[in-house]
């Protein structure tokens, strides 16, 4: 069955860095493109970071652009987001999502994220 299973969250200090992962399995992976979302408490959902299944094109929201870096390793059906200068506001559970054709879309469960002194 398909599986996202993301993992490399925790407590980091402001000015921290964390890199997480994203496992894939159960679909063809190197099709899909692969974005990062994040959820803080009480806030709705919102995008992070993409990157395209190929050419590896990619995109990030303004508020981590220049910190945040998407990646990914079709090898491995593994997609990575290292995080660097993590501030408070970074605070969030962290998700990893697939698109691909015909609209599929698969979300992991989430790994939590904890900017803080």
């Amino acid at each position: 069955q398909v599986q996202l299973v993301e993992s490399g969250g925790g407590l980091v200090q402001p000015g921290g860095s964390l890199r997480l992962s994203c496992a894939a399995s159960g679909f063809d992976f190197s099709v899909y493109g692969m974005s990062w979302y994040r959820q803080a408490p009480g806030k709705e959902r919102e995008f992070v970071a993409f990157i395209t299944a190929v050419d590896g094109i990619t995109n990030a929201a303004h508020s981590v652009r220049g910190r945040f870096t998407i990646s990914r390793d079709n090898s491995k059906n593994t997609v990575y987001l290292q995080m660097n200068r993590l501030k408070p506001d970074d605070t969030a559970v962290y998700y990893c999502n697939a698109k691909g054709p015909r609209a599929t879309s698969y979300w992991g469960q989430g790994t939590q994220v904890t900017v803080s002194s």
